[in-house]
This record gives structure tokens, sequence and C-alpha cells, in this order.
């Protein structure tokens, strides 16, 4: 018997990693191995640096020797901070005992799940999904409930409701809503949302809400944020959020939770069990952020480069044969049909991604990174946080793939 591998847990054995880092890893193999250029649509993070006034701060924090231990929820100065700009921007109420700072969004997750799901809970997920969501439910007993949004060309994804509401059974125990949606770039209309809500709270479930994208919007009035349209939000809903991609720090793994204040305190424990508090340093980065105007102005200018990037990427798509491509309104993914180029190619969806990857040097993530169902066999995701003329050549490349 070998116990450092015998005694390993079944849930821990089964995790799915997140195959965004494993194309990376593949990308930087084929680059180095044929010595070609690489262009990545892979990995989902802005590729504009950190915003100087961030950096400022962090180095201030540095040189003033802030590098210890802070209170597990956080620093009071980020957590007002946090709860301010909600208020501000969502009319919330949140208040700082009602915040918890996280390392990164992905943590925020993990504790509202840890906290609340137990061995045979479901959780319905719209599908395809990032992969978080039901892998933590899985690792902690629970069994994720796929429900496949539905999409067409013209209207993009949407939210499949009545098949929610159908899905539910007396083991649900919460609904997870991701706006805007990563794989799929979809902003889900505020009467999808109300109509979630108001299901969640007929059946008394939770709604585990990320909206770590909520800057990038591209329709003026497409997003309404969870805790704006739920003066209610208190008795049934868990809050996450953070600073990688509005303020492009996704190395800093800075998030927190949103939830009352009477369940912040257990899940401060947990937290406090798990990784004692969050990064000092990136915790005064994060009141630089939200509190100067000099970050909002770089991350607005971000967000419109950005918005130039997606119709670049939307239009390109567009003349490629046998994709089906919706101009995405958020975050910063298209998530294309392209079930008629595989069986022209005679390929499943991750093995023309390896195959575009081999011999074109393109890197696309198959939509089986993100779903079990059709929903992934048949679709790709590509990010478009690149430079235009890269997305414009790698656009051309796949183009010269499917046609030769």
């Amino acid at each position: 018997m070998n116990p450092i591998n015998d005694y390993l847990k079944d849930t821990v054995k089964e995790l799915q990693g997140e195959k965004a880092f494993t194309y990376l890893a593949k990308a930087r193999e084929v680059a180095e191995r044929r010595g070609v250029k690489v262009i990545s649509f892979g990995i989902g993070q802005p590729d504009i640096p950190t915003f100087d006034n961030i950096v400022n701060a962090a180095k201030r924090a540095l040189d003033e020797r802030f590098t210890g231990y802070t209170e597990t929820e956080g620093i009071r100065e980020l957590r007002e901070a946090i709860a301010d700009y909600l208020n501000y921007r969502y009319h919330a109420g949140v208040r700082p005992d009602e915040v918890i700072v996280t390392t990164g969004t992905k943590t925020a997750i993990f504790l509202a799940i840890a906290a609340y799901i137990r061995p045979g809970d479901e959780v319905i997920i719209p599908d395809p999904t990032y992969p978080a969501y039901p892998e933590l439910t899985k690792f902690f007993g629970g069994k994720p409930i796929y429900v496949s949004m539905k999409f067409n060309p013209e209207e993009g994804f949407r939210l499949d409701l009545e098949n929610m509401e159908n899905s539910i059974t007396p083991r649900t125990k919460a609904i997870v809503i991701n706006n805007p949606h990563n794989p799929t770039g979809a902003i889900f209309r505020p009467e999808e949302v109300m109509k979630l809500l108001e299901i969640a709270k007929d059946y008394k479930l939770l709604v585990i809400v990320d909206e770590i994208y909520d800057n990038f919007v591209y329709e003026p009035g497409a997003f309404k944020s969870v805790l704006e349209l739920e003066p209610e939000w208190r008795n049934y809903v868990l809050y996450t959020n953070g600073f990688s991609k509005t303020f492009s720090m996704t190395g800093w793994r800075l998030g927190y939770l949103v939830a009352s204040r009477e369940v912040i305190e257990p899940i401060r424990r947990l937290a406090a069990n798990t990784y004692s508090c969050p990064p000092s340093i990136a915790q005064k980065a994060g009141v630089e952020a939200l509190r100067n105007e000099a970050s909002w102005r770089s991350s607005r200018t971000m967000i419109e480069l950005f918005r130039r990037r997606r119709d670049v990427m939307y239009e390109e798509l567009s003349k490629i044969p046998g994709i089906e491509v919706w101009r995405s309104t958020g975050a910063f993914y298209m998530y294309p049909r392209v079930k008629k180029i595989l069986d022209k190619l005679g390929m499943d969806v991750e093995r023309f991604a390896d195959w575009l990857l081999e011999n074109y040097g393109v890197v696309v993530l198959p939509g089986t990174a993100f779903s079990e169902t059709n929903m992934g066999r048949e679709y790709v995701r590509l990010s478009f946080a690149l430079d235009e003329k890269l997305i414009r050549e790698g656009m051309e490349r796949i183009r010269k793939a499917v046609e030769g």
C-alpha cells in the first residue's frame, strides 16, 4: 500500500482543472518545439498591465512595510471602499460588515459553496459554465444540474427559465448565475434575472452570483446587478465579485463575497482556516483601485478598446464558412458554434482545438472545457483580450485552416 496515493480522496482525483491553463502550457510547448509564433485566444485575462496608480499604491505599501497579516475579512478601509462602490453603482445598501475580502473571486465562490452545499444537494447551473461552479459542487458532495442555454445567431445566448424551474427537486439547494457570462459573452436581460430570482424565492433556494465582468458591458443599459434588482438580497443571495478584470489585476488575487451579516461571521471563520487573510499589499492596491478616479478612467479606456476588438473578432469570424457566431455583449469572449466545421473535418471539438494549435499555431478552447453536453461539443471559446492585429492574424489562420 502507498498511503500518499491510496488515501487520496476520489473527489480530489476527479476534479477537472481549468483548461485555459492547460492550453496555455500547450501553446508554450508548441512555440518552443516548433519555433512558431502562437496566437492565443485562450486565457481569460486582460492583456493591459495593471494601471500605474494601483501599482504605485502597492509600492507605497511595501515602502511602509505593510507586509504582515491583516484581519481575515480584509482591512476596514477596503471593505468600506467595496461597500461604497456597490452602493454608488447599484444602490445596494451594503455595509462593510457584510463584505469579506478573499484571495480572488474564485476563493469567494469556494467559500460560498463550501459553506452551504452538503452531500446530495443539487445546484442548478446554466450550461455552458465557468468550471469552478460544478467542480466545487462535486467536491463537496453535491450534484450539478446543467440546464442548457438557448442560442441562435441573431439573439445570442439566453437562460432557459422554464427548464431551470422544471429542474428543481426537493434536493435543490441553489442556483448559480454568472452575469456577464463566461464563456458566452452574454448579458442576461434584467427581466430574465428578475424571473430567476422570483423562482429562487418561490422555492426557497440560494442564489450564488458571480458578477466579475460587471464593467465589461458593450450595450447601454444591458446589465443590471442582482444587488440592484433585488432589495431583499440578504435573504438568499451570496454575491461574489473582484478586481481581476475591471482593473487588470489577475495576479494580485483579490476578490470579495457579500452576504448578510449573520452569515459573514461563520464564513469568516471558514476563511481563517483556509487562507488566514488576503495579501496585505494587494488590499492597499484594491483601495486605490476603487477610490481613485484615475483607475476608473484607465478601466473605461481599456473596456472601450475591448469593444473595438470585439467588433473586429465578430467581423472576421463572420467571414469563415461554417461558423455560427453572435456578437457578444459582455465580458471578453465569443462562443461560436462550429458544428458544420467539425462535421466537414470529421473531428470532435477537442481534436479540432489541438489540430489548430499544432498545425496553425492558434489556441482556441474547446467548448468541452465549459460543458459536458452539446453546448460543449459543438462550440469553441475565443477571448478577444489581445491586440487587434493578432486577432486579425489569428482569424486569418483559422479561415485558411478551415478552407484548406
